[in-house]
């Protein structure tokens, strides 16, 4: 499909900056394919009302990590050079995939210092070598330090890595580190926060125990590849970047028995989506699963799992705005946008939320 299909207007003040408190006082588009009045406006904490016991809650429990890192280049025989490094992969217990700036200028054998601007890491030096160079300005970062150390090394000298639209207008600060987790995070290794899982509370998590509604957890790492703009002119040339994600065998079984007596499955953002999509037979039944997902969803794709998918507001063109599209309607999800616009919905990562029932084929 033509990629400007997915294109629309956003004026810049439709993007958040912050997000709203408390956080389920966000307001939440409900969208309903094929009905007469297909949209309805709430807020998250009305997410209750349209949930049944006996529904199932999908999370994705991934921790985002300060993975946004500032350091020199040095290479032999010429000088130092300042470089940003957004980590997005780990391959390794000393390895990393990073999308590097400025790309262009960086070489295998390179030898970069991170953390040595008066934020210097406690634990020594968090330097690495240049092992290869892909496109795009990715790179292979080995680091001196592995494992646990250096995880502790990333997390002293790292930022929180904002995604662009919000990092180009002002700078990552304390408040972001608790703002951009979601209350039920805890297995770290994502560089971008599951956004929709943001909006979650106690308290609203409260009152969809007294409705009878299930919480489950899949583990996605979701990477900086989700902020990459489609550069094709058509999705079938457009390659998706790997995550590595998880399903326990605890879920697959809870999550199928939730369909076989008639519960819906609800997923809470589109890596969840994804991540269900990838680990799951033809017949819909969810296995235990593990390892790499690039998977592209664009209409005309046939869910087997959600029912139900509550999920931000994406940018145009962009691969997320191509999944909700196809499981809603590519009309009906460029209607709702519109409506989203009109009316004043915060856009992105720290916005509104949607929640989108699927269009039956």
């Amino acid at each position: 499909m033509r990629i400007d299909l997915f294109d629309f207007e956003l004026p810049e003040e439709r993007i958040a900056l912050r997000p709203v408190t408390p956080r389920e006082a966000a307001r939440l588009l409900v969208v309903r394919p094929g009905e007469a009045r297909p949209f309805e406006d709430r807020h998250v904490g009305d997410l209750p009302d349209f949930l049944q016991a006996g529904d199932a809650l999908v999370f994705n429990d991934t921790r985002v990590i300060p993975a946004q890192l500032e350091g020199i280049r040095h290479r032999e025989g010429a000088g130092g050079q300042q470089v940003s490094a957004t980590l997005h992969m780990r391959i390794a217990a000393d390895r990393w995939k990073a999308f590097a700036r400025p790309g262009k200028r960086i070489k295998v054998g390179d030898r970069i210092a991170f953390g040595h601007g008066g934020n210097a890491c406690l634990l020594g030096a968090l330097d690495a070598i240049v092992e290869e160079k892909g496109e795009g300005g990715e790179v292979t970062l080995r680091f001196d330090l592995s494992g646990p150390i250096l995880d502790e090394a990333i997390a002293a000298v790292g930022h929180i890595p904002l995604p662009p639209y919000i990092a180009s207008k002002r700078e990552d600060d304390a408040d972001d580190r608790r703002d951009y987790q979601t209350i039920y995070a805890r297995e770290e290794g994502a560089v971008a926060a599951p956004t929709a899982g943001l909006h979650f509370t106690e308290a609203l998590f409260e009152a969809l125990d007294r409705k009878g509604v299930e919480r489950h957890f899949v583990t996605l790492h979701v990477g900086a590849g989700t902020f990459l703009p489609v550069k094709a002119d058509d999705t079938d040339d457009h390659v998706m970047h790997q995550e590595i994600g998880y399903v326990s065998r605890r879920t697959a079984e809870a999550l199928n028995a939730v369909r076989a007596r008639g519960g819906r499955i609800v997923c809470v953002g589109t890596t969840s989506l994804r991540l269900l999509e990838s680990a799951a037979r033809e017949d819909g039944t969810i296995e235990p699963w593990s390892g790499a997902t690039g998977i592209f969803i664009t209409p005309g794709y046939r869910f087997r799992t959600a029912d139900v998918l509550m999920t931000n507001f994406h940018l145009p063109k962009s691969t997320l705005f191509m999944l909700v599209s196809a499981f809603s309607g590519l009309e009906t999800m460029r209607a709702a946008y519109a409506h989203a616009i009109e009316t004043g919905y915060r856009f992105y990562s720290y916005g509104d939320a949607s929640l989108l029932f699927r269009k039956e084929p």
